[in-house]
């Protein structure tokens, strides 16, 4: 690529020293991708993560006080978990030492730690051990880890993408300090490029980057810097071999090969994708909720979003038409908060699926509505004194719950009393449609009626 990433330092004088072989801590190549050369060295170079860094936080009394403490980093990838480990090593004179979960056993576990142990019995530095993906440790390989970190003999700073509540021991939990990443801004994420389009240690201005391009590169990363520098090399790269020194959108659709999506998430595109979504879904047309799935997802939406709207729509547009449409609805938003993209989607593609092919009913919106009606018109009447609570000192002396029928003492656990206030006492709100499950209730519902009411038609609306 005719030398365009030989510029400048290979990333400067770092104190840690990595003795897994990488370059977290150590000294970064010239030829090592853009992402690892664009490490923050410091935490005022970490991009977003601001409650993490301010000033007295303990992100940052165990950098700047050196004090001996484990870490459990928790966040989406991109989010600077590993960074963060990489600068508790480099600011803190530390060795770092780095254990991947996917290769690593206990033999490996307790080989680190014993390691670090006989560093220190010799007077040499304290060792910060990485462990990345924890969450893929079995207890056992976790358990290896708890000497190390009960003795102090290692500063453990271990990254997870799982709920570590679920994925990591409780011992080695309550032995940690917990910090959450959040994913980062669109802004944070332009800050990454920005930077990495004029550092030293980037590319140090040999190209430019047009806007239509860097949106596209804004919206692929997902909030996940490592992959926004990944798409951005790869695309200047693809500009250089072509001889130009402009990276344009065509030359990152090619380099990244993703077409761009035309989609702001700020924009008419946000809410006319998802209004066209929800309608899709409400409309039972599956393959056309897909499609604005799929256009939201491969636009970097937060899949979090997208499950807050199902979540909603499942008691707006299907309510008791089919009961569990709720339940599908709220775990497929509780997955995708524990899984995250791109596993995520599916989740979100079942649920899309299911509550299209859903029966559908609008009654429960319609019931709450028309309740909502009555009340903000000042039809707010007293609470029946045979339903007051009864239960202090005195109630009895003021009637409260005179003659009031237990239901489970009454045939079919209905008793006839009324409960709604004088005021509406005969209102009709919930008005079950022959839809689905809901067919079933409306019969029973009118039977239920009748028993309570004493055979009182409900009032017309």
């Amino acid at each position: 690529m005719d030398g365009l990433f030989d510029y400048g330092p290979a990333g400067g004088e770092t104190r840690g020293t990595n003795d897994s072989g990488g370059t977290l801590a150590g000294n970064t190549h010239a030829s090592a991708p853009l992402a690892v050369r664009m490490r923050p060295r410091t935490l005022d170079e970490l991009v977003g993560q601001q409650h993490l860094l301010a000033a007295g936080s303990p992100l940052r009394r165990l950098i700047e006080g050196d004090q001996p403490m484990s870490l459990l980093l928790w966040g989406p990838p991109g989010t600077g978990k590993t960074t963060v480990a990489s600068i508790v090593s480099q600011q803190t004179n530390r060795r770092f030492v780095e254990v991947s979960a996917v290769a690593a056993g206990v033999k490996e576990v307790r080989a680190a730690i014993d390691s670090a142990r006989a560093s220190l019995a010799r007077g040499g530095q304290e060792t910060v051990l990485f462990v990345d993906e924890v969450h893929r440790f079995t207890k056992a390989q976790q358990d290896a880890l708890l000497p190390g970190v009960e003795n102090r003999w290692v500063t453990l700073v271990a990254a997870t993408t799982e709920n570590p509540f679920f994925s990591v021991i409780s011992p080695l939990l309550s032995r940690s300090l917990l910090l959450t990443l959040e994913p980062l801004t669109d802004d944070d994420v332009r800050g990454v490029i920005a930077h990495a389009l004029t550092d030293e240690r980037g590319l140090a201005a040999a190209v430019k980057l047009e806007q239509d391009a860097e949106d596209h590169l804004v919206r692929l990363a997902g909030g996940d810097a490592r992959r926004a520098l990944t798409y951005l090399e790869a695309a200047a790269g693809a500009a250089v071999s072509k001889g130009s020194e402009t990276v344009d959108l065509a030359t990152t659709e090619t380099a990244v090969d993703r077409a761009a999506v035309r989609y702001d998430r700020q924009g008419d595109q946000h809410y006319d994708v998802t209004s066209a979504f929800i309608k899709s879904v409400r409309g039972s047309d599956a393959d056309a909720a897909l499609h604005y799935l799929a256009r939201m997802v491969e636009a970097g939406e937060d899949p979090r979003f997208i499950a807050r709207r199902l979540v909603i729509l499942a008691s707006e547009d299907i309510g008791l038409a089919d009961p569990t449409a709720l339940t599908t609805a709220v775990a497929a938003a509780q997955a995708v908060q524990l899984i995250g993209l791109p596993e995520g989607r599916l989740t979100l593609a079942q649920a899309t699926i299911a509550l299209a092919l859903a029966p559908k009913s609008n009654a429960v919106i319609k019931a709450m509505d028309a309740a909502s009606a009555d009340v903000r018109a000042g039809k707010i009447g007293p609470v029946p004194s045979h339903l007051r609570d009864a239960h202090y000192a005195g109630s009895k002396k003021l009637g409260h719950g005179k003659g009031y029928q237990y239901a489970h003492d009454a045939p079919f656990a209905i008793a006839e009393q009324q409960y709604a206030p004088d005021v509406v006492e005969d209102a009709a709100y919930y008005r079950p449609t022959t839809l689905g499950a809901e067919a079933g209730l409306k019969e029973r519902w009118e039977r239920i009626r009748t028993l309570v009411r004493g055979k009182r038609p409900p009032a017309a609306r």
